[in-house]
């Protein structure tokens, strides 16, 4: 007997619906939000199974993993077309989301979504802690100029390196601002030795990654960048165009087509937004007076006279996307000719 199954994960339990393919329930309840614990429910049901599907969410990737492992044909589907189908349901309830999604699987009525692998995984975790603890220093930092500017006592520019001498020089003869800026030092000492712990590592990971290497030939594509791009590309061949990959992440132009009506808006800001930032600051980098000469930078420049150069680094953001991405499925380094480069 064919069965399809849909499960509404959350934090503690996951709720689980088995359908056969006439669209009768054969069995449901609840599980605990393991592997382990889904899988034990699934084998008490007797039939083929040709599709388990999830949403994607924060349990996904360990769930997919773990049930891809014990054999099961899981699918991971795109949470905002799932919550499309699924609002059409009157009532909301764990139960009924595992019912939509378990119709979603016998019908067909599905989008999936691309599954990280485990070194991309680890990849955008050390990232994103990394990304954490810089936005936390800036915090730190930011707060104590608002503070010691209540009381006439300006900071202003100073590096990093010089930050905590300017401010203890500030607060010298002031014994009540020390009792509160100097935890606040402290506190910003130890988040700066933690960040440059990160960041070190991030950068010794992308120095012994050949992909990360080759894709630092671009112009304006240094470790962070290149690390980015790996991670939310994971596996480059499954893009069957390289030009899909700027709409994928967001940087094509939004489509509004009805009748005689043909509108093109702003860019879709779909997909990972950190790879798109990450695109953007690769462009204002190679859009720089001082940076060098290439095809590309010679085209973001003829865009930026005609469109501006906020639409000029949007443009060169998407084409370095495609750029990068050929370069990886053809394992060839950037080219520095005066060639127009196609995308």
């Amino acid at each position: 007997m064919e069965c399809f199954v849909g499960l509404d994960v959350s934090v503690k339990t996951t709720s689980v619906c088995v359908m056969d393919a006439g669209g009768t329930i054969i069995r449901e309840g609840k599980a605990e939000s393991s592997p382990e614990a889904i899988a034990a429910f699934l084998s008490g049901c007797n039939g083929h199974y040709s599709r388990v599907g999830l949403e994607a969410g924060p349990l996904c990737q360990w769930l997919y993993a773990g049930l891809a492992k014990a054999g099961f044909p899981v699918i991971c589907i795109e949470t905002r077309h799932a919550q499309a189908v699924l609002s059409a349901r009157p009532n909301k309830t764990d139960r009924n989301d595992a019912r939509g999604i378990a119709q979603m699987m016998r019908v067909g009525l599905y989008r999936p979504v691309h599954v990280k692998t485990l070194a991309s995984q680890k990849i955008r975790a050390l990232l994103s802690g990394r990304r954490f603890l810089q936005a936390k220093l800036l915090d730190v930092e930011n707060s104590i100029r608002g503070l010691l500017r209540n009381f006439g006592l300006k900071v202003g520019m100073v590096t990093r390196a010089g930050y905590e001498e300017r401010i203890l020089e500030l607060i010298e003869d002031v014994p009540s601002l020390q009792t509160i800026i100097e935890p606040m030092l402290a506190v910003r000492q130890v988040i700066r030795e933690q960040y440059a712990r990160l960041h070190k590592k991030m950068l010794a990971l992308a120095r012994a990654d050949d992909d990360c290497l080759l894709l630092m030939s671009a112009p304006g594509v240094g470790p962070l960048i290149a690390l980015t791009y790996r991670a939310a590309i994971d596996e480059p061949a499954r893009f069957q165009r390289s030009r899909s990959v700027g709409a994928h992440f967001g940087l094509a132009p939004r489509t509004h087509q009805s009748g005689e009506i043909d509108r093109r808006g702003r860019i879709t800001k779909n997909g990972d937004e950190t790879l798109r930032s990450a695109l953007f600051e690769a462009a204002l980098v190679l859009l720089r007076p001082q940076a060098k000469p290439s095809a590309l930078k010679a085209w973001g420049l003829r865009v930026a006279k005609r469109r501006g150069m906020a639409k000029a680094m949007i443009a060169v953001a998407r084409r370095l996307s495609v750029i990068l991405h050929r370069m990886w499925i053809d394992r060839v380094p950037f080219r520095w000719t005066d060639e127009p480069v196609q995308a």
